[in-house]
């Protein structure tokens, strides 16, 4: 791995809760890896300690097969050959686009200088900007002159904390998609911090989900999604909720019941035994949710947010249970409306009942289909 934080823990004083809490996670040349979490969770502090900005109270930072940090040892952020980019991208007012890339790699010589000003501006779309003043730009062109800035130098990590956090929804998701292809052109391997999922999605090879201080998953998005490793990850990422629901064997075949009625040739699902009489709570994605007017389950819209091509519903069935769901735009029905609803669950995602935030689900047993005759 290019980056490898083991057993990492930070701590201010006497604090009893650290604010980094035993996080490990791996990160390989070239990739992006995204930590997201709620405010407070210590993404940014667990960043702060890969760039040297923070003392790790224990725990070991290795960079390019360098240890830069053991608890004991701890390499100043300045040698480290880290770049960084911040939420307030802190370039200089009084300095054009090419001195505030230059900033970092005034020791070259100065052809060498103005070819590597050329080079990383070309790199993120601005070729030919040199002259210009910080406050003629956009709030996209600034965050990417503070990217090129960041990336001059080469330096053999780049972090950035929240970069995008001061522009608008817009705006942040498609610079998010353009960082991405900059930073993979670039070769450059790199950790990043939200609170946004759209950002993480658009932008991380990787994407570790923390919750006060700890580090509960380290995956690709689909996996954070569909297969979250404890109770905190599925309420976290995306829309949904946690119905109750009993695991029976029927015939030979496991079935789900849930207030939507039963789930069926469901694949990876625990067995019944491995919840007291079957009980459980299950998983249930918004896009889990389809709205048909054909089904026999009826559920009352409390709320709808629009989303341009969907609206986001959500529901109550008359036993109670609070449901979301994902309907198409042009399906426009008021608050207060009942519509038809069906469940359609390729995963399913089953935890003890009343479990805690850092419950793992019960892992399913994965069913092979007999071979052909």
């Amino acid at each position: 791995m290019f980056l490898n934080v083991s057993q990492l823990s930070v701590r201010y004083g006497e604090q009893a809760q650290a604010a980094v809490d035993g996080v490990s996670l791996g990160l390989p040349a070239g990739d992006i890896g995204v930590l997201i979490g709620p405010s407070g969770c210590g993404k940014t502090t667990l960043l702060r300690a890969v760039a040297g900005l923070e003392r790790a109270s224990s725990g070991r930072i290795v960079l390019e097969g360098e240890t830069v940090s053991d608890g004991e040892h701890h390499m100043p952020a300045e040698q480290r050959r880290i770049g960084m980019v911040f939420q307030d991208y802190a370039l200089f007012p009084h300095l054009d686009v090419g001195r505030n890339i230059a900033f970092g790699i005034h020791r070259l010589p100065a052809a060498e200088r103005a070819a590597r000003v050329d080079e990383v501006l070309q790199l993120v779309g601005l070729a030919g900007m040199q002259a210009r003043l910080p406050h003629e730009l956009s709030g996209g062109q600034q965050q990417r002159v503070a990217l090129a800035r960041a990336l001059a130098p080469r330096p053999r990590l780049l972090l950035l904390d929240e970069p995008f956090s001061n522009l608008d929804v817009d705006l942040r998701e498609r610079l998010a998609h353009e960082v991405h292809g900059i930073l993979k052109a670039a070769g450059a391997t790199a950790l990043f911090v939200t609170h946004d999922q759209l950002e993480a999605f658009a932008i991380g090879d990787r994407i570790g989900v923390m919750h006060q201080g700890r580090l509960h998953q380290w995956d690709e998005a689909y996996a954070l999604y569909h297969r979250p490793a404890t109770r905190f990850v599925a309420e976290f990422i995306g829309h949904g909720v946690f119905a109750p629901a009993q695991i029976q064997m029927v015939g030979d075949r496991v079935t789900v019941q849930t207030p939507l009625g039963p789930l069926h040739d469901v694949e990876e699902c625990p067995l019944p035994s491995a919840y007291e009489a079957g009980l459980c709570e299950v998983l249930l994605r918004a896009d889990d949710i389809v709205h048909d007017d054909n089904a026999p389950v009826k559920a009352q819209i409390l709320r709808k947010a629009f989303r341009g091509s969907e609206f986001l519903y959500t529901l109550r069935l008359a036993t109670g249970e609070v449901l979301m769901t994902h309907v198409p735009s042009h399906h426009n029905h008021a608050v207060g409306e009942w519509i038809g609803i069906r469940a359609e669950v390729d995963h399913v995602v089953t935890f003890e009942r009343g479990s805690g935030a850092s419950a793992p689900p019960v892992p399913g047993v994965l069913r092979t289909p007999p071979a052909a005759a």
